[in-house]
């Protein structure tokens, strides 16, 4: 167990140098969710309502992106290029490999969600977070979900030439909806039902009442069923359905 970890600890390493050296990977993760915080916070400088909501929706988009979005692409990447069948014959252990793998998602969402919370305590006077407890629980949540779920999603992307349209197919269409019923009390019954039931949503409500409200754990376990509940599926879609090899190899 000892050898697995320090592999799997190699592993990390050798990710986040890998992480750093692709300026897409950084623009994706770290800028362009910074970005759209950058533009809201100007559109709505002023607007301490608008500013206390738009946090912790940002927060939760870029659990997602560094999470889901990131490991689509990254599995899809390497099972296409043949990496993940020649790593699969290799002595390192799976646990190890994925260990790695996500103990890199793990750190990109943490550095990600510290400059959120700094941004909106700084320039946005907004505070810092009322309950640390619930943010960590439902960052955890949101980072187990979305990594099951980015994982499992790769699987049905035939190539990587196309992972683009099969990822923004689901990232964009979850986030504007995710977006407009957290920030809309207008919005329509049914859709509101839907978003209510698809992860994002959940975890947004989750860190605007640790962040902005405070209102406690206990008022959030309905989100944080949810959450987990596509956690769980996820784990399942990334377990049963994963390939080391080329699709159609």
């Amino acid at each position: 167990m000892r050898d697995a970890s320090v592999l799997a600890w190699r592993q990390f390493r050798l990710e986040r140098r890998m992480f750093w050296r692709n300026p897409s990977a950084a623009f994706f993760n770290f800028l362009l969710p910074l970005l759209f915080l950058a533009g809201g916070g100007i559109i709505l400088a002023g607007n301490q309502h608008q500013l206390n909501r738009l946090v912790p929706a940002i927060a939760a988009m870029s659990v997602m992106s560094t999470t889901f979005t990131a490991l689509a692409y990254n599995i899809v990447f390497l099972r296409e290029r043949g990496v993940l069948k020649r790593i699969r014959g290799t002595p390192l252990p799976t646990i190890s490999y994925f260990g790695g793998v996500l103990a890199n998602a793990i750190t990109n969402t943490a550095l990600q969600i510290a400059i959120v919370v700094v941004v909106g305590r700084v320039l946005m006077g907004i505070g810092w977070p009322r309950d640390w407890g619930e943010l960590i629980v439902f960052v955890l949540a949101g980072v187990v979900c979305f990594c099951s779920l980015g994982i499992a999603f790769a699987h049905l992307i035939p190539n990587f030439e196309s992972t683009a349209a099969y990822v923004n197919a689901v990232f964009l269409p979850v986030v504007f909806l995710s977006f407009y019923v957290f920030d809309s009390s207008s919005a329509p019954g049914f859709l509101r039902n839907i978003v209510d039931a698809l992860p994002l949503k959940p975890l947004i409500d989750g860190l605007y009442a640790a962040i902005v409200t405070g209102s406690g754990l206990s008022g959030r376990l309905d989100a944080l069923a949810v959450i987990a509940l596509w956690g769980a599926l996820g784990i399942y879609g990334a377990v049963r359905g994963f390939s080391w090899e080329r699709t159609g190899a």
